[in-house]
């Protein structure tokens, strides 16, 4: 079975994180992001994974090298010479996802956290019998988004409803699809979009079903949504796997720490708080709602939260950073620097404070 992640796009919403790193490879959870859904596809029996890039394949290709051969999968690019939209990409990459057993193929795209019911979805496409399955997740204000409106009991898609001011139904597209290899004889290689273009014909003829996902989902593409899906999957795993997150006297809530950080005493840690590979936190830090990503150093009494410490990135002592805070690879926050939403370039050194939400070139 074979799968296309939709990896284009310069990842802006990102930035700077992104200056450093194409947006798929930008750590979550302590590992990059794509590899949380190669690892959920090869679960499943997916043998060869697609990437549709636009930007840096090459990039892409060299750092997931390593995982193709740890994971035994088979991890091809299909490169873009121009952006081809959500669907263009799937014409592009036609060769490389039929084959002569005609089995559907998963579509993702890369910026979706959630818990992939993939096995799941297969049993419900094989049920249905229709051309293709998408998956939907309910929202609390369905009006800021575009509405599946669908047959609650057979999961048939009768049509999409694009920010509707009367409720017509709670359930949106989660950007997770199985789709039998006859779509693909409706896509021309050209921009186009899947979701505006595709999907309405093949709902049109009775050919679309949607599956609710079970638990959580979040589109991390932004910094407020990256750190709100943090909350969720750890709280995923705390129902799962508990004994993969951190516990102690210093732990509040849940907190996932790589093996290879160090973390000083004095410290208080959580909620919703993931450390990575070569951190180091040192004596009498608070951190919540925070991620630290590789070889991050956190000085003494320092206090972080809702914010995200790039790689290789220092908070002096005493600092105190907050407030959707976004600090590039190699920035160093000097003592007693206070940044309240600051979002700083890479490379640079930070020696007055951010009163107010700014981008720090």
């Amino acid at each position: 079975m074979k799968a296309l992640i939709l990896v284009g796009g310069f990842g802006t919403r990102l930035r700077p994180l992104t200056l450093s790193v194409p947006k798929p490879l930008v750590e979550f959870a302590n590992k990059p992001m794509i590899l949380h859904q190669i690892e959920a596809l090869k679960a499943i029996g997916v043998t060869e994974v697609v990437l549709a890039v636009n930007y840096q394949p090459e990039v892409m290709l060299n750092f997931l090298t390593d995982f193709e051969a740890k994971l035994g999968i088979k991890i091809t690019c299909s490169q873009e010479t121009e952006p081809l939209g959500t669907a263009g990409p799937l014409a592009l990459a036609r060769d490389k996802l039929v084959d002569d057993s005609r089995e559907p193929f998963f579509v993702l795209n890369s910026d979706v956290i959630s818990e992939y019911p993939l096995k799941e979805m297969i049993e419900f496409h094989k049920a249905h019998g229709g051309e293709a399955s998408i998956m939907v997740t309910k929202v609390e204000e369905p009006s800021k988004y575009g509405v599946v409106v669908m047959e609650e009991t057979t999961g048939k898609v009768e049509r999409f409803q694009e920010k509707p001011k009367i409720f017509v139904g709670n359930k949106i597209n989660a950007g997770i699809y199985l789709l039998n290899p006859s779509v693909l004889d409706m896509i021309q290689l050209r921009p186009t979009s899947i979701e505006k273009e595709v999907f309405p014909k093949i709902a049109a003829e009775q050919n679309l079903y949607a599956m609710v996902l079970p638990g959580f989902w979040m589109d991390i593409g932004q910094p407020r949504d990256y750190i709100k899906g943090l909350s969720l999957y750890l709280d995923s795993i705390r129902n799962k796997s508990p004994s993969k997150l951190a516990s102690g006297s210093h732990i509040v809530g849940n907190v996932l720490i790589d093996e290879s950080a160090i973390i000083k005493d004095g410290c208080l840690i959580g909620p919703d708080v993931a450390i990575g590979p070569g951190c180091i936190v040192e004596s009498g830090v608070r951190l919540s709602r925070c991620t630290l990503m590789t070889e991050a150093r956190v000085k003494m009494h320092s206090c972080i939260s809702s914010s995200i410490i790039g790689w290789h990135s220092t908070v002096g002592q005493w600092a105190r950073v907050e407030n959707m805070t976004i600090l590039g690879e190699d920035v160093h926050v000097c003592d007693e620097i206070y940044s309240n939403g600051g979002v700083v370039l890479p490379h640079k050194e930070i020696k007055c404070s951010i009163l107010h939400p700014e981008i720090v070139m």
